[in-house]
């Protein structure tokens, strides 16, 4: 006895039939020619198995319509309208298709590159293409959200616990958290994970660029309940107000960000600057690449978090 052709590959071969017959298919012709339907034991069976299958199309949004022939009424027969849910032609101007590509720029150093050039090419597969040189320059970057984005990103769908190895901010060590993760979110050029702490029983933030290794699941799919978004917001911290004394023509950036403080102490020769920032980490990373020309004044934990960096280069250049 030949196997049963499953109802899912009916469904589709019903759906070819249907979409490319000239003008419409009699039962007769679907039960002889589409395949599956050779398997109905008789003609209740057969009407029954097509009813469900045309109903089930139907919920789908395919619009099975039925067609009658104008002289026998009784000749019905079936086909689906694909005017009826086609899609009207994707077209874009090349100045359009030039401002999504600076959209997919922007995520071409995260996790989402390889979904935002997939996209970018099924676009200009249906339009003409802008020149991507014409934007040279102009686009934006997003540091991409960090190796363990998409394992807490799964980990929140299947509402299960993590844990892994997180690096303090103000000392620097490292510890292993158990967290029941709520959201992910993006501030200062980081992103954050807002969730449970178990080990302190509270609602804690975790900036993912901390995260040391990999993310690890530690409990079962389904078991954490993530409360009312309200109660899910980051908390909001006072920033940090920074003191830095810049060397004449240098760290442009940094300048352009700060305001200068020329009445307060600073160190001879250099220029001082006062600034904000939410995450002294990630400052710590940035001033760093400046070498000697940005000294931190203010505050000590920050100038400990520069100085911590500078050595552990030295020591890789094998000077320590």
């Amino acid at each position: 006895m030949a196997d049963r052709v499953p109802a899912a590959e009916r469904l589709l071969d019903l759906v070819i039939a249907l979409t490319h017959t000239r003008h419409r298919m009699t039962k007769a012709e679907i039960r002889a020619s589409v395949n599956g339907y050779t398997d109905a034991a008789s003609d209740e069976a057969f009407d029954r198995m097509f009813e469900r299958d045309k109903d089930q199309l139907r919920a789908l949004g395919l619009p099975v319509v039925t067609l009658t022939d104008s002289a026998h009424e009784d000749d019905v027969g079936y086909r689906i309208d694909t005017a009826e849910y086609e899609l009207p032609p994707v077209e874009f101007t090349p100045a359009e298709i030039g401002v999504l590509s600076l959209a997919a720029q922007v995520w071409q150093d995260s996790s989402f590159a390889a979904d935002s050039r997939r996209g970018l090419t099924k676009l200009r597969a249906v339009s003409d293409a802008a020149d991507p040189g014409r934007f040279a320059g102009l686009s934006l970057r997003v540091r991409g959200p960090d190796a363990a984005f998409a394992d807490l990103l799964e980990a929140i769908e299947d509402r299960i616990t993590v844990r892994f190895t997180y690096r303090a901010a103000s000392t620097g060590s490292t510890e292993a958290r158990t967290v029941q993760p709520w959201r992910l979110f993006a501030k200062d050029r980081g992103w954050y994970l807002v969730g449970y702490d178990m080990a302190r029983e509270g609602k804690r933030q975790f900036r993912l660029s901390r995260i040391v290794g990999r993310v690890r699941r530690v409990g079962r799919p389904g078991e954490v309940q993530i409360p009312e978004s309200s109660q899910t917001e980051p908390a909001e911290s006072e920033p940090t107000v920074v003191r830095l004394a810049v060397a004449p023509e240098r760290a442009s950036a940094l300048r352009a960000r700060g305001e200068p403080a020329p009445g307060e102490d600073g160190i001879d020769g250099r220029e001082t600057y006062r600034l904000e920032t939410a995450d002294t980490e990630r400052l710590a990373e940035e001033l760093a690449g400046y070498g000697d020309a940005v000294v931190v004044l203010d505050p000590p934990e920050l100038r400990a978090a520069v100085l911590r960096r500078l050595r552990a280069a030295a020591t890789l250049g094998g000077e320590g």
